[in-house]
């Protein structure tokens, strides 16, 4: 090539190292600028996201606590939760309701109310009892320790709190020998935990024995409502199909 060829090649070639440059330090900007501020973004995106999961989005209590077919029929999946937990550990659906509406009345985030500091200052909380189950701190640690410790596992998301209590009733049944039908006893251990059972703490207190007749009570008529809806509340995915997915009641 002669000497204007020449040129042209130089010409052609020499702004691509800057353009190489530019490219580099643009790239070495954004890592910059994620490594200062990606991590509280995130930080910031899991807040807002575990704060709508576990707790604006949390279900309002159902419209009529006494009737177990509306309580299904408002929260279907609540159905699904109780069905899991009652394979899993033996505790009848209608049991593992009525406990639920006498510890937290169906409020995701219930919590005991707080002491009286000289009467009018608001102070501690008499216990750690949280959540649907009202799951005690110990208690809800030697579950998470027992079944997977998981950041989703929480006391205010109704599958765990069913869980719960479907698992403490059946280490109440191994160690203690209580039948799964019978809510009354099964309630007393609940409250007063399977020591306290043990040495009948429960005798000295009568509203415990009383509230735990008034569980059995419910969990009774929980069972003879669910008995006359509970089809409705079988099968009703569009994945559950015979021969996999039978609509019969589960005998309780």
């Amino acid at each position: 090539m002669g000497p204007g060829d020449d040129s042209l090649v130089g010409k052609f070639w020499r702004p691509a190292r800057p353009r190489k440059r530019k490219r580099q330090t643009r790239r070495n900007l954004w890592q910059s600028r994620i490594k200062w501020y990606g991590l509280p973004v995130l930080g910031l995106v899991v807040g807002v996201w575990a704060t709508l999961r576990f707790s604006l989005l949390a279900p309002d209590p159902p419209v009529n606590p006494n009737d177990l077919c509306e309580i299904f029929r408002e929260h279907t999946v609540w159905y699904d939760y109780a069905k899991e937990s009652q394979e899993r550990w033996g505790t009848p659906i209608a049991t593992q309701m009525a406990f639920v509406y006498y510890e937290s009345s169906f409020r995701s985030h219930a919590r005991p109310p707080r002491t009286l500091l000289w009467g009018f200052i608001p102070w501690s909380r008499p216990t750690t009892a949280y959540g649907y189950a009202q799951a005690l701190d110990p208690a809800w640690g030697e579950y998470l320790a027992a079944n997977g410790d998981g950041i989703f596992t929480v006391r205010t998301d109704m599958e765990y709190a069913l869980d719960f209590v479907g698992w403490y009733n059946h280490l109440t049944n191994r160690q203690l020998g209580i039948p799964f039908y019978n809510p009354r006893q099964l309630y007393l251990a609940y409250h007063e935990g399977r020591g306290g059972y043990a040495r009948k703490t429960f005798a000295r207190k009568p509203e415990v024995t009383a509230l735990a007749s008034r569980v059995q009570a419910r969990a009774f008529r929980y069972d003879n409502q669910l008995k006359s809806c509970e089809q409705e509340f079988q099968c009703w995915r569009w994945y559950q199909f015979w021969p996999f997915c039978s609509a019969n009641p589960s005998p309780q």
